[in-house]
């Protein structure tokens, strides 16, 4: 039973943790994460998209993961200075 209420202890005191840390990590810069969000979303619709596009779509696609990617790179400069 000790055992037991001691088991229950550590999980919560880790889901408590764990929320805290995802917490920190969205809340520590609101608008950016928004944006990755955002710009997510985007790249799952244009890959769902029909492609007869002529290129445009495509090029879309690109420039979207080009901005996840720069949007990811901004959040972890910012986190290190």
């Amino acid at each position: 039973m000790k055992l037991h209420r001691v088991v229950i202890a550590l999980l919560v005191v880790v889901a408590i943790a764990s929320g805290f840390v995802a917490g920190r990590a969205s809340a520590d810069q609101p608008r950016m994460q928004a944006a990755l969000e955002h710009l997510q979303k985007a790249k799952v619709e244009l890959e769902k998209a029909e492609r007869d596009k002529g290129g445009h779509r495509e090029n879309a696609l690109r420039l979207t993961k080009d901005a996840i990617a720069e949007v990811e790179r901004g959040i972890n400069y910012d986190r290190r200075h």
